[in-house]
């Protein structure tokens, strides 16, 4: 079988958005199905990381064609031209605020949209010549399942269509300045493409269940991650240190945290001597602000992005991993991705998200740590306070299970019976 992956997000990628299917690539051969890429040539990426360059299998075909991206009306979001969608500047320039409302209403999707029509006619060609099973659109940028769309109104080909995010109940969507007009092209789209693909791929069940009222043909393949889960005895950081790995941005600026922290650091002197909070990645300045103010600077540690083999060796070595999900009307379908390497890591998992969202069931049902709704203080402190006194006796560990089910591996066998059963 042969499937071809459209995807604006490639290596030398870096970040969230290029794992899910380099990691489905890298191991269709295992499965019987032949891989071919479809991507950009001249990407704007926010994050790069040429290590993930050698996990792409040898031989494949890659495809790319240009792209054109009016980076310089991006600017709406505060940020610099190559930063992604999601990081928004709560408090834009009146300039910034006309061009918000331009990008919000005119690029739908998303600022991708320009390489739609070039990209139906490249690859219209290159299906009339050469044989494919079936096509496959991963988003967000959700301009891409939109080429899927137009493909499969005009050549019939078998379609899934992969959403790693959800299109209109992603986080920052309420944010946007959207006319009446937008929102709904916004759901239009979106409802065209759930109608029309053959399958549909989703990464929860919250997604899954609100996909499920549009189409028949919704499939939960959650993101896993790609390795070893750590069975030997890893050398532990010597501090008590908690590890948050990825983005920190406004919305994900968990204010009850810091509120908890710096009240230990004042009843406990000891705790001010061993604790060391280490962020890795990108980390808004409201959220340094944040922390400055509680007086936790000496206790912060900011490291910018690294490559991924560095972020498994860091969340290998620390003593708890914390999970932050975004606190808006989503948050019970957000799994952040990085809750998966977390578990590989094996090490104790202290997630700040609704109680009953998709990620706290996962974490149930792999007893592999504890979850904190967004109001409850004291239970967070008593939290963080029990795991510094088993840290203490040196007896910080965590007897997690059922984590194979999230292998990537164990994930591309699973797609690829959706696929088999899609094309029969």
């Amino acid at each position: 079988m042969k499937v071809l992956v459209i995807t604006y997000y490639w290596p030398p990628a870096g970040g969230s958005g290029v794992q899910r299917w380099l990691k489905f690539v890298k191991y269709f051969r295992d499965f019987g199905i032949e891989p071919i890429v479809y991507t950009v040539e001249n990407p704007n990426y926010p994050i790069l990381d040429e290590s993930l360059e050698s996990e792409i299998p040898k031989g494949i075909e890659i495809l790319r064609q240009p792209i054109w991206e009016p980076n310089n009306l991006l600017s709406f979001l505060g940020k610099k031209k190559n930063e992604s969608a999601g990081f928004l500047n709560p408090n834009p320039t009146f300039f910034g605020k006309i061009l918000q409302y331009i990008r919000a209403n005119y690029f739908i999707p998303d600022a991708r949209k320009f390489w739609i029509v070039p990209s139906v006619k490249f690859l219209k060609r290159y299906l009339s010549e050469n044989k494919i099973d079936a096509i496959i659109t991963t988003g967000p940028p959700h301009s891409m399942h939109l080429i899927g769309l137009k493909l499969k109104q005009q050549l019939g080909i078998k379609w899934m269509a992969d959403f790693r995010d959800p299109w209109t109940e992603i986080d920052y969507f309420h944010q946007l300045p959207l006319s009446k007009k937008a929102i709904k092209k916004h759901h239009y789209l979106e409802q065209e493409v759930l109608k029309n693909a053959d399958k549909v791929l989703v990464v929860g069940n919250t997604m899954y269940e609100s996909y499920a009222n549009f189409s028949n043909n919704v499939v939960t393949v959650t993101n896993g991650f790609d390795g070893e889960i750590t069975t030997t005895e890893t050398e532990l950081d010597s501090k008590f240190t908690i590890t948050h790995i990825g983005l920190m941005n406004a919305d994900r600026n968990p204010k009850m945290l810091w509120d908890v922290l710096a009240d230990i650091c004042i009843e406990n002197e000891e705790f001010v001597k061993d604790f060391k909070l280490k962020l890795i990645g990108k980390v808004d300045e409201s959220v340094l602000r944040a922390i400055s103010e509680k007086n936790l600077k000496n206790n912060i540690q900011l490291i910018s992005y690294v490559s991924h083999k560095e972020v498994v060796n860091y969340q290998k070595k620390s003593q708890v991993l914390l999970l932050i999900v975004n606190n808006v009307p989503s948050a019970k379908g957000i799994i952040t991705g990085k809750i998966f390497e977390y578990l590989m890591a094996k090490r104790p998992i202290l997630a700040i998200a609704p109680k009953n969202g998709d990620l706290a069931e996962i974490l149930k049902n792999t007893n592999a740590g504890i979850v904190v709704d967004f109001n409850e203080k004291n239970e967070l402190k008593r939290a963080i306070l029990d795991l510094y006194s088993k840290y203490k006796l040196k007896d910080l560990v965590v007897e997690s299970n059922n984590i194979e089910q999230f292998h990537r591996k164990e994930l591309t066998k699973k797609v690829s019976e959706l696929l088999n059963e899609m094309i029969e």
